[in-house]
């Protein structure tokens, strides 16, 4: 790789693998994640999006591979690599009988921050957090969004380089969630690389890059727009007055991969070389003597494309079995 190119990686990482057992959690897995991005893991529970992480920050050893972090090279330089990233786990890891306060005067000492820097960026973290009233609370009374804030508040006090969030809106409305965001955005303009694991796709979205990962492998991985340009199907919606009855017709046909109902719509994946996908699918319908109000052809979602990556790459496991 070039060396321009790989001094602006925050993360470089080859073969990464890591085994429990005779479980393969993760599996070669090749990332080059640059700096000053929202970088996404897309996938379910158990693809090994936090194994991932894991192994990324130094927590966890992997069974094999070589991974470049900020310039240390993990898991052996990894506590000189803490200092400079921030974790946020999924799981609310702070301290729950102290305030908001206590918890963040704790994580000031967890990182030894001096005296001057610890009263400028306590009152800071408060204001960009909107924790003021909050601060005599006990972490544990917290709401959702208010511990949310008040993790991310703990996770970037000693303002790391990097900051991991392992599936950290998980409990978190839809409101809490968007304003989350928006502050993540707010650290990425600041120089902060971030890397985020999430099962919801409008937050994968809102990445500038992600990887699709499926039972520990790296099955595809780009902008949200690359990946809908490239999804390996056509994308087809209905209307009728009879959604189910099309939709199980629609399954039984060999051309169709896939159909999702939205209301009284059907959002259809159909072969991507089959000619004029809106009017085959509608002839289909029609010929089956099933109503039709509508079918025309439209972009494919990276919802789409979740499910069309993670359906070939079944399809590919089936046929080795």
């Amino acid at each position: 790789m070039d060396a321009a190119v790989e001094g602006n990686l925050a993360i470089r990482a080859r073969g990464l693998t890591k085994e429990f057992g005779h479980v393969i959690a993760v599996n070669d897995l090749n990332l080059d994640i640059p700096r000053s991005r929202v970088y996404g893991f897309l996938g379910p529970n158990g693809s090994g999006k936090s194994t991932t992480i894991r192994m990324l920050c130094g927590l966890l050893t992997p069974t094999r591979g070589e991974i470049n972090v900020l310039g240390y090279d993990i898991p052996r330089e990894g506590e000189a690599l803490r200092r400079k990233v921030g974790y946020m786990t999924q799981k609310f890891s702070l301290y729950e009988d102290l305030t908001v306060s206590e918890n963040l005067r704790f994580m000031a000492d967890i990182y030894t921050m001096p005296r001057a820097v610890r009263q400028r960026r306590i009152p800071e973290a408060v204001e960009r957090y909107e924790l003021g009233r909050l601060l005599r609370q006990r972490a544990g009374t917290l709401s959702g969004g208010q511990r949310q804030r008040l993790a991310l508040a703990a996770a970037t006090l000693h303002r790391p380089e990097l900051l991991f969030l392992d599936e950290p809106t998980s409990a978190v409305d839809p409101e809490n969630r968007r304003a989350f965001w928006e502050i993540l955005f707010d650290l990425v303009a600041e120089d902060t690389t971030i890397l985020v694991s999430t099962h919801y796709m409008d937050e994968a979205e809102r990445c500038h890059s992600i990887a699709i990962l499926d039972l520990g492998t790296l099955v595809a991985e780009g902008s949200p727009e690359s990946l809908a340009d490239d999804i390996d199907a056509a994308v087809v919606v209905v209307d009728s007055t009879r959604p189910r009855d099309i939709s199980k017709f629609l399954e039984q046909q060999p051309f169709v991969h896939s159909t999702a109902q939205i209301g009284n719509s059907l959002r259809v994946m159909v072969d991507i070389g089959l000619e004029q996908p809106a009017q085959s699918t509608a002839a289909a319908i029609t010929g089956a003597g099933l109503p039709l109000s509508g079918c025309e052809q439209v972009r494919p979602s990276l919802e789409d494309v979740f499910v069309a990556v993670t359906q070939a790459r079944k399809a590919q496991r089936d046929q080795a079995a």
